[in-house]
């Protein structure tokens, strides 16, 4: 039985939202109404898994901290899903997964030099002044932090050595969560997409509002926020600066890599 083609209109309108500019580089550009979209498929299922998932998993779950075992889960499974994300945006774009496409469509370049346009080389020095800062940034006191939230109070506990030690597999899971975090998941959502498609909307203040749409995504651990603000300096600029999404990458990994370093003595005490 032959169906009627769908009318333009309606084709339009179940169709994915496709940037239809460029900027100088070739890059689309998203709308407002796309860039909102992208932030919101990133951060409404992260703060259901965190506020009504994760509270709902821990009373089916047994072992200590049942609470943080249950946010561990969730939390990865949702930066797992903004890894997804990423790969059907750039797809859906590129029409390729090649890593030649990748790297010029997230920006997974060299630093370059927005002087003389030369990558790499001394310029990756600039990392050591980033990561100094984000680490003097991680001792600044915060807000308070829910207790059953608060991850780094439970690595301290009695409950969460008793949950770590000697287990690889919840040791695995943290590891997982922390490169889908910082390499794979947040960053490359909002510094390797959005950033280098921002322009349009924002101009030269594109650094600025990712910043600010990247500390609003944490509904989920809402007390981060004003950190995530001050992070702008350390994460959005530079990447834009630069012109390198590696910059974020590599400055933000530098918490998990001490995270994962924590939490290996405890799986190893």
């Amino acid at each position: 039985m032959a169906i009627a083609a769908p009318l333009p209109s309606a084709r339009r309108a179940v169709e994915p939202a496709v940037a239809t500019t460029t900027d100088a580089s070739g890059i689309r550009q998203y709308s407002l109404g796309q860039i909102g979209a992208i932030w919101a498929a990133a951060a409404l299922p992260m703060a259901f898994l965190a506020w009504v998932v994760a509270p709902w998993l821990s009373h089916h779950l047994d072992g200590p901290g049942r609470m943080p075992q249950a946010l561990l889960l969730c939390l990865t499974a949702g930066l797992i899903w903004q890894f997804v994300l990423v790969a059907g945006l750039v797809f859906r774009e590129q029409r390729s997964l090649r890593p030649s496409r990748l790297r010029q469509a997230l920006w997974l370049n060299a630093p370059r030099s927005p002087r003389t346009g030369r990558r790499g080389g001394l310029l990756w020095l600039v990392l050591i002044p980033l990561i100094l800062g984000f680490g003097v940034e991680e001792l600044l006191p915060e807000p308070s932090v829910p207790a059953s939230h608060d991850f780094t109070t439970f690595l301290d506990s009695h409950a969460g050595h008793a949950l770590l030690a000697g287990h690889w597999a919840w040791f695995a899971l943290i590891v997982v969560l922390a490169v889908f975090n910082t390499v794979l998941g947040e960053e490359l959502l909002f510094r390797g997409v959005l950033l280098p498609r921002m322009n349009g909307v924002f101009g030269r203040r594109d650094w600025l509002a990712n910043g600010v749409l990247f500390a609003t995504y944490h509904l989920h651990m809402p007390w981060a926020i004003p950190t995530a603000l001050a992070d702008t300096f350390l994460l959005s600029y530079p990447s834009k600066r630069y012109r390198s999404a590696l910059i974020g990458i590599a400055v933000h990994s530098a918490q998990s890599v001490v995270l994962i370093g924590i939490c290996l003595s405890l799986v190893l005490a």
